[in-house]
């Protein structure tokens, strides 16, 4: 990006280029892989984000993170990595971000890429054949851009938790994405009270257990999460070969039994044949993995397991209580920590917008229309659709995934998967065998290819017949829970 575009608050001649990405997490630079693979190495890409760095949420999120899944099926396109590490290693946050530079500086050598970080969008709009955006930056300075084509790779626009308010002056009450547990906290000999199930909270209460044995750790679990267990999903070494259930075919059970209804015995089914946690009555899945090594470690380390929600810690006379949803009350020690681990996503407020306009131009990436069941797959084959000019005419599915969330919480993984399922199908059937091979996303790429062929011939002989149930129950979750779901209206759009 020129000094003049970046430093002049006035600017008077717009910078142009064939396509605009916003985001530069793992959505955004999936759909940056995928571009760079369709324009020439004189075409011209502006990648903006509000970070001052690629990276997306992997920027701002807690330094003890790890990814939940082996590190190789974490990447933009087909990219590979280059961290000598086993194929099961699950990667740091350091490593991460290292990888997104990585992927960055292999883009940069097939097209030109302009990087505008330290900055937002303001404003978007389609005029006589183009799209014309407007960025503002930290200080408020003001970018004016031209495009051919826009990406706005919202992703599901993780947020970092504050510290939870509380009444008392008695208990200390911090967030890991502003206090790095594994120093003062983890270190101290009071009592911690972690907030949350999910998977902030297993990471948080599986360091401070391992670094600390015998150190009182409380859990407020909520109703709890449940997790995709990593050892049926991810066997290492040879037993790829013979043991393991391939990702792909539990998203298609999934999507196989669910009938729009069913979500609650979709709960027992799914957690008792794929499914661990350290909480044997858990009731919520969003997509997180645990290996059952780190469930047994959770478990064992945990004092004690409230199954209520965190409302308040208020001081009575020389005590302190704890206040759950319910009602009740828990007594907890003064000094104690109180760490807000409560969850990431589907929670940040983001308004309705299409997962395309009418014009078949901009491309959104967000949950209200969500197209697939993570923003990386959305990120890659909605850019293959745009490039290819079918994105507008490809009835692909869309639900508004964050209503969903909260109006029916448990059906909200079942909803995504199905969605997922469903719409592959239907990308299969349009886009070139080379762009559903160059998914380096796919997780059954962790087994060996006579395993994956077989699995593939099965999705090819079924999902046409497949994405008629599969659509039933789509729009029954759109008649029970009165939320958006379906084929979009493009005239409805454009009017």
């Amino acid at each position: 990006m020129s000094e003049e575009a970046s430093d002049t608050p006035d600017q008077t001649s717009p910078e142009t280029c064939d396509v605009c990405i916003v985001g530069a997490g793992i959505a955004g630079l999936n759909a940056l892989c995928v571009a760079s693979t369709y324009l020439a190495r004189d075409q011209r890409i502006i990648l903006v984000d509000r970070r001052d760095r690629v990276g997306g949420m992997w920027v701002d999120t807690y330094d003890y993170v790890r990814l939940h899944q082996p590190h190789e099926l974490f990447t933009a396109g087909d990219i590979g990595w280059t961290l000598d590490a086993a194929p099961s290693y699950l990667a740091t946050k350091g490593e991460v971000l290292d990888h997104f530079e990585h992927c960055l500086q292999v883009i940069r050598e097939r097209v030109r890429v302009d990087e505008l970080f330290g900055h937002t969008l303001e404003s978007d709009e389609e005029t006589d054949g183009v799209v014309r955006i407007t960025c503002r930056s930290k200080d408020g300075h003001t970018v004016d851009i031209t495009a051919k084509r826009l990406i706005k790779a919202y992703g599901f626009r993780v947020e970092t938790n504050d510290p939870l308010a509380v009444s008392s002056s008695r208990v200390r009450s911090i967030s890991p994405d502003h206090t790095d547990i594994r120093g003062a906290v983890a270190d101290d000999d009071a009592p911690v009270w972690v907030i949350g199930s999910g998977k902030t909270a297993m990471d948080t209460v599986h360091t401070l257990v391992t670094r600390r044995p015998g150190r009182q750790v409380n859990l407020v679990a909520g109703t709890g999460t449940y997790f995709l267990n990593r050892d049926k999903a991810f066997p290492s070494g040879a037993a790829r070969w013979w043991r393991g259930v391939r990702p792909n075919a539990i998203i298609a059970r999934c999507a196989r039994r669910f009938d729009g209804t069913n979500e609650d015995d979709l709960v027992e089914w799914s957690r008792s044949l794929y499914g661990t946690s350290p909480i044997p009555e858990a009731r919520h899945f969003l997509l997180g993995i645990l290996s059952e090594a780190e469930s047994a470690t959770i478990a064992a380390g945990l004092h004690e397991v409230i199954m209520d929600h965190f409302v308040d810690a208020v001081d009575d006379g020389d005590s302190v209580d704890i206040v759950l949803r319910s009602g009740t009350t828990v007594p907890v020690a003064p000094r104690s920590w109180i760490v807000n681990c409560t969850g990431y996503l589907l929670t940040t407020e983001v308004p309705y917008e299409p997962y395309v306009s009418a014009s078949g131009a901009v491309v959104s990436i967000q949950p209200r229309s969500a197209t697939f069941h993570v923003s990386s797959f959305a990120g890659y084959y909605l850019t293959h659709l745009l490039f290819q000019g079918k994105i507008r005419d490809t009835p692909l599915y869309a639900v508004d995934t964050q209503e969903v969330y909260r109006r029916a919480k448990t059906a909200v993984p079942f909803v995504m998967l199905t969605l997922s399922y469903r719409n592959i199908g239907v990308v299969a059937d349009v886009l070139p065998t080379s762009a559903l091979t160059g998914c380096g996303l796919d997780f059954d790429r962790w087994y060996p290819l006579p395993r994956r062929l077989v699995g593939t011939l099965g999705f090819l002989a079924t999902h046409r017949r497949d994405r008629v149930v599969q659509e039933r129950a789509l729009d029954r979750v759109g008649e029970r829970f009165g939320v958006r779901t379906g084929v979009l209206d493009h005239a409805a759009i454009a009017g």
